[in-house]
């Protein structure tokens, strides 16, 4: 894959990331601030499940994103489009997929 595919890719990902995780933000606060709110009648472990839920999305956004700046860095240093274990080329249809793909499809399906 060219450098500058991999960069749009990227870039787009990143966006992606990042308007979903500021989204997920909103709602975990908006759950805290209903959660603490007295008065209210609804249940408040379903503010809780909700709020749990939303706190993982986050982690899991937020470990996407740093992902992404991993890739990025490859990109930068040359090594862009290699398996971090092996060195072995990740396909350009792999790369399309997920753009921050670390692995080769083979060394990912062995996780």
């Amino acid at each position: 894959m060219d450098d500058d595919r991999a960069r749009l890719l990227l870039s787009a990902e990143r966006s992606r990331v990042e308007n979903l995780l500021d989204a997920v933000k909103g709602d975990g606060e908006s759950d805290r601030s209903a959660a603490n709110q007295h008065g209210d009648m609804s249940d408040s472990s379903e503010l809780l499940i909700s709020e749990g839920t939303d706190d993982a999305v986050a982690d899991a956004l937020t470990r996407r994103l740093a992902a992404i700046e991993r890739a990025e860095q490859r990109l930068a240093a040359g090594t862009y489009g290699r398996s971090i274990s092996s060195g072995e080329s990740i396909s350009d249809e792999r790369l399309e997929a997920d753009p921050a793909a670390e692995l080769t499809f083979d060394e990912a399906q062995n996780l």
